[in-house]
């Protein structure tokens, strides 16, 4: 019963780290199917982000500091995003007034959705790192992975060397976090593979609900090729390591500045 109770404390914390991206989901599932008024579905969506983002921060949901975490993720989204569009790797192909090159605005939030649940998982979970890899060694592979989703259309693709470099880096590297008070463990390899599987997951409900269209989906929805399961394994170690390191440096200027009153 000990397990159960952990289990359901566990499952209740990722549910609230998880009230972004479920509030992004049910949207793009009614205005699939509800008839929506005086703008375009594209349009809507990004008012419904908006506001979510509103009122998570004006409820303490989200803290200033996620806040600045998630908007960052949002412009990394939509440079990747304007990229990938005019390459032909996947479409928008409603109409909207918030259109940008093909791209509508909304589609930054759901990267930054799943930031917003790596800042609140982090913090409600009390996550610490531990063994984990020197900043330079982090920041470099992160860049590394980031630019070869550009890189790949005109040179080879490297992700595969790229996933193992992220073994090699990250081998000893564990993820400490807490439930209930008592504390657990995991390996950070094994963290990514399984958000990143989950956000396959979700990837296959989003085009379901034509939030994107991938060139294998123009006639009628299939489900989306489990090759990209890699793809988001090593976009969310991305995610990962620019949240790990920006809390990183926080956790450094807070000690500081508490140092320092200590010794005033």
């Amino acid at each position: 019963m000990s397990a159960f109770h952990q289990l359901v404390r566990f499952g209740w914390q990722q549910a609230l780290s998880c009230l972004f991206p479920v509030v992004i989901f049910a949207s793009l599932a009614l205005t699939k199917i509800i008839p929506l008024p005086l703008l375009p579905r594209y349009d809507w969506l990004l008012i419904i982000c908006l506001l979510m983002q509103w009122v998570m921060l004006r409820s303490g949901l989200e803290t200033k500091d996620e806040l600045k975490v998630i908007t960052l993720f949002h412009l990394i989204g939509l440079a990747l995003e304007l990229f990938k569009v005019h390459m032909g790797s996947w479409a928008y192909p409603d109409e909207g007034y918030t259109k940008f090159f093909g791209v509508p605005l909304y589609s930054g939030f759901m990267y930054a959705s799943v930031a917003s649940y790596l800042c609140q998982a982090w913090r409600r979970l009390r996550v610490e790192l531990v063994d984990w890899p020197p900043f330079w060694v982090a920041a470099a592979l992160a860049a590394a992975i980031y630019l070869n989703f550009f890189v790949h259309h005109f040179w080879i693709d490297v992700r595969w060397w790229l996933s193992g470099l992220v073994l090699i880096v990250f081998w000893n590297a564990w993820v400490r976090y807490e439930v209930g008070g008592k504390s657990y463990r995991m390996p950070i390899a094994l963290s990514f593979v399984l958000i990143g599987f989950f956000i396959w997951v979700a990837e296959n409900i989003a085009t379901f609900f034509g939030a994107w269209q991938y060139p294998n989906q123009r006639d009628a929805w299939s489900l989306v090729h489990l090759g990209k399961v890699s793809s988001w394994l090593l976009l969310v170690i991305v995610s990962f390591l620019i949240v790990a390191t920006l809390k990183q440096v926080k956790g450094a200027v807070v000690e500081s500045e508490f140092n320092e009153k200590m010794d005033a």
